[in-house]
């Protein structure tokens, strides 16, 4: 049985969302170049990934996830940085929650 978005949990709704977000970066192709993923997390992570200015920080990050050499961040690539910021998030958030 298929669930509708409307009755999705907070985690599964949080799921699409990080697929709806890759994909309006990506587009048909499913994969990201240097300027769209330059354009994904300046516009979408600003809170919790200092604004990419610089070409080689932006460089260093690319290489950092195109782990299969193709000059492209595909889903999988993608999925990495989500996890790498989200980690390193949590004793923040977690801490909050505590009090």
């Amino acid at each position: 049985m298929q669930r509708t978005e409307q009755n999705m949990s907070e985690l599964e709704s949080a799921m699409i969302a990080i697929i709806h977000v890759f994909h309006k970066y990506s587009g048909h192709k499913c994969k990201l170049k240097k300027a769209e993923l330059k354009d994904l997390v300046n516009n979408e992570m600003s809170h919790f990934i200092i604004n990419i200015q610089e070409k080689e920080t932006l460089d260093e990050l690319f290489a950092d996830l195109d782990q299969n050499g193709d000059l492209e961040i595909d889903f999988q690539e993608f999925i990495a940085l989500i996890a790498m910021v989200t980690s390193t998030c949590h004793d923040l958030f977690s801490t909050d929650h505590r009090r």
